[in-house]
């Protein structure tokens, strides 16, 4: 049933819905693996009641803020953080490309 789920990125595309990606994106917060796949389960069991075949990345992320939160609160912010480094880095990137390409255009 998983593999018919798709989580739908801020971008627009789709992908397979793996909770594998969410073990990993908790466990860089600096959660234990047991804590990892313990949210893992519950945000999956989430997704599967819901009934829906696709899931936004915004949704996930809720989800597993709130239980996040529920076990550590450092873990929560370490989320927090890494997501904003992460945008910020991506517009980083994006500006500096725009600045390229306009470059090679002239």
């Amino acid at each position: 049933m998983l593999w018919k789920i798709k989580v739908v990125k801020a971008s627009g595309k789709t992908e397979e819905f793996l909770p594998e990606k969410i073990v990993l994106s908790i466990y860089r917060t600096g959660a234990t693996p047991e804590v990892a796949r313990k949210i893992a389960v519950i945000v999956t069991g989430k997704v599967l009641e819901s009934g829906k075949n696709k899931v936004e990345t915004k949704e996930l992320a809720r989800l597993i803020l709130k239980y996040l939160k529920k076990e550590n609160e450092q873990w929560y912010k370490n989320w927090i953080i890494f997501t904003r480094k992460a945008k910020t880095k991506r517009k980083e990137i994006e500006r500096k490309l725009q600045k390229e390409l306009k470059e090679y255009l002239k």
